[in-house]
C-alpha cells in the first residue's frame, strides 16, 4: 500500500508537493525551485533537512542545479515500458504516457527466430506476427519497440497485423479476441548493440550500445501470449519503486 504522503519525512513531503505541481503543469521546465532559505522560512525546518528536497528533486529527475540560478525544474527522462503500459491501460488510461505519441512502423507475418521461437513457445522457422512502432515525446525518441505473437494468435486478432494504432494495444486486443488474459510478465533488462534496422529509428549509429527492455507475458493457464524487445532511446533511463511494508 502507498505510504500517505503526509507520513513522509518533513523533506520527502515537501519534495512531493513539488513534484506534484511540476507533474500538474504549475511549474514548468527552467522554472526556478525554492532555495534552501526560502524553505526553512516557509516550512520552519532545519538547514540540513530543507538541503535534502532539492537533492531528492534531482536524484528523480525532475529538477537541475544551475550555477547561478539555483536548483530548476527538468523533465524527467524515464522510460515508459511495456509493463507500465499494461497497468496505465487497466487502470483505465490508453497506455501512452503523458506527451507521448506512436508511429506504427510496420506489421507482418515472419519466420519466428530462434529468440522468438523460445520465447512464445514456438519452432524456430514458424510464422510468427510482428508488429513495430516507435513511441516519442518532446525529448525525441523514448523507444523503439518490436512485439512478437504466434501465427495463431495473429490469425485470431488480425487487427494485430494492420498499421494502425490498436485502441487496447496489443495486450487488451489479443483478451478480446482471444479471451486470453496476460496474468504474469517477466522484465530482462541488457545492454546490446543497436542493430541495423533499429538504428535510424532510434537515431544512432548500428552498433551502438543500447539500454534493452525485454518483456514476456503469459496468460491465465501459464502459456506464452506475447514477447517484446524494447530498445531505449538515448539518455532514457529505467527506474522503478516498491513499497517494502
Amino acid at each position: 500500500m502507498a505510504q500517505n504522503p503526509q507520513n513522509y519525512p518533513p523533506y520527502r513531503r515537501i519534495a512531493e508537493e513539488l513534484i506534484e505541481r511540476i507533474k500538474s503543469g504549475e511549474l514548468q521546465p527552467g522554472d526556478r525551485l525554492p532555495s534552501v532559505r526560502e524553505i526553512v522560512k516557509k516550512e520552519g525546518i532545519s538547514s540540513a533537512t530543507a538541503a535534502r528536497v532539492p537533492s531528492y528533486l534531482r536524484a528523480e529527475g525532475y529538477a537541475v542545479a544551475t550555477p547561478g540560478v539555483g536548483t530548476i525544474v527538468a523533465t524527467p527522462k524515464k522510460l515508459t515500458a511495456g509493463a507500465d503500459r499494461l497497468r496505465m491501460l487497466r487502470a483505465g488510461g490508453t497506455g501512452i504516457g503523458d506527451g507521448e505519441r506512436t508511429e506504427i512502423l510496420d506489421a507482418q507475418v515472419e519466420p519466428a527466430s530462434q529468440e522468438v521461437a523460445d520465447a512464445l513457445g514456438l519452432e524456430a522457422g514458424d510464422e510468427v506476427g510482428r508488429r513495430r512502432r516507435r513511441y516519442l515525446d518532446d525529448k525525441g525518441v523514448v523507444t523503439v519497440s518490436a512485439t512478437w505473437v504466434a501465427g495463431s494468435t495473429a490469425e485470431a486478432a488480425p487487427e494485430f497485423l494492420l498499421t494502425e494504432p490498436l485502441p487496447k494495444m496489443t495486450f487488451g486486443l489479443i483478451e478480446d479476441r482471444t479471451g486470453r488474459r496476460a496474468t504474469r510478465r517477466r522484465d530482462t533488462v541488457s545492454i546490446r548493440p543497436v542493430p541495423d534496422d533499429v538504428a535510424d529509428l532510434l537515431g544512432v549509429e548500428a552498433g551502438t550500445l543500447a539500454l534493452v527492455m525485454v518483456n514476456h507475458y503469459w496468460d491465465q493457464n501459464g502459456e506464452p501470449t506475447e514477447y517484446a524487445v524494447d530498445y531505449l532511446g538515448p539518455e532514457r533511463e529505467l527506474s522503478a519503486e516498491y513499497d517494502l511494508d
